[in-house]
């Protein structure tokens, strides 16, 4: 079977190269073309791959006359929509790199276009392939701390600007020479640490509830003067079984990648019968229930070949012909978006909210 032919659409979040970085490294597909409106934006992948001249485009649609198979969407947030209708009028996959959308009209903008076309539609959130995550939803699903009743969820980093792809670290001079005209600062963008990690816990979240709804959402935002966006937001949830919580920050002592600051970045459950903890990037998750309450560690399960990185599973969805499951569902995401869109409007209106339909 011939590659998966794979474009790269905008470079304005820095995933973009750690996601061409696993299509690189992928035997069954090939990177046939890059496109952001900035060559310098792309100059990293370029050097990083070895992209030859004739498939790096400042024009969108010269880059998709290359006919890709699956269009890897990394834009501001508030362009999701209108760069996921355009690709859609190209008959091609579309996986799009973390937050869904900046709204959920956008996100249902998204999810019809796609729909039309009959290929898959892919929202990627990075804590989905954190094997000690996925190893807490499996011990949940067979019942170890029986009924799930409470997620909560406390995340983020240094700051967006604090690292390119890979993970390269950024001075704190270079994060304040840029944050005046990054989109990570600017609320008509899509900017602010809601919108940058609530949909991690909320998506996640949902995923462990089984896709249920909270009825109830209160949130609340940090305000700092210069800086239009919140780098800091706590969300109460109320489901019909009781209160979870997301809180997520920009502005973590340390990047949980490289050391867990405290509060630990990941998520606690609790359940009728016993909690789990799992950290972002752990081995292990840590268990207590009613037939062994101390707390205890459980190894994290090794994620099997296929759903090893997002870009593992999409292409297997597209050769095998399945659809898109789990956290990456723009179903299960579009619930996830209400709470992210009702927890919005709760902080600017500052009162609890029934949840947006």
């Amino acid at each position: 079977m011939a590659p998966l032919r794979v474009v790269g659409i905008s470079f304005d979040h820095m995933h973009m190269g750690d996601l061409l970085r696993l299509v690189h490294d992928h035997p069954g597909a090939e990177i046939v073309g890059i496109f952001d409106r900035d060559p310098a934006k792309m100059a990293g992948a370029v050097a990083n791959f070895a992209i030859p001249p004739d498939r790096v485009f400042t024009d969108f649609d010269a880059c998709m006359a290359t006919k890709p198979d699956l269009a890897i969407l990394c834009a501001a947030t508030a362009e999701h929509a209108d760069y996921t209708e355009r690709l859609a009028a190209y008959g091609v996959h579309v996986f799009v790199e973390k937050p869904f959308a900046a709204s959920i009209a956008d996100a249902r903008r998204m999810a019809a276009a796609v729909a039309g076309t009959g290929k898959l539609l892919a929202i990627n959130w990075p804590l989905a392939w954190v094997p000690s995550h996925v190893t807490a939803k499996r011990l949940i699903d067979q019942g170890m701390i029986g009924r799930l009743n409470e997620v909560h969820f406390y995340d983020g980093n240094r700051g967006p600007l604090y690292h390119l792809a890979d993970k390269v670290a950024v001075t704190p001079e270079e994060v304040e020479r840029q944050k005046p005209t990054s989109w990570w600062y600017k609320r008509a963008s899509g900017g602010g640490s809601l919108l940058d990690y609530l949909g991690y816990g909320a998506t996640l979240g949902t995923w462990y509830m089984n896709g249920e709804a909270p009825l109830e959402v209160t949130c609340t935002v940090d305000q700092t003067e210069g800086i239009e966006v919140d780098q800091h937001s706590i969300t109460v949830c109320r489901y019909a079984r009781g209160l979870s919580r997301m809180e997520t920050r920009w502005g973590t002592f340390t990047d949980p990648w490289v050391i867990q600051p405290q509060p630990k970045c990941g998520f606690v459950f609790v359940g009728s019968d016993g909690t789990i903890a799992s950290e972002d990037y752990a081995r292990h998750v840590t268990v207590q229930s009613r037939a062994r309450p101390e707390p205890h560690m459980i190894p994290a399960d090794p994620l099997p070949v296929g759903r090893r990185n997002a870009i593992e599973y999409v292409l297997s969805c597209i050769t095998e012909n399945r659809p898109i499951e789990g956290p990456l569902d723009p179903a299960l995401c579009l619930t996830a978006q209400r709470i992210v869109d009702t927890a919005a409007l709760s902080a600017a209106q500052k009162r609890t909210l029934d949840l947006i339909p």
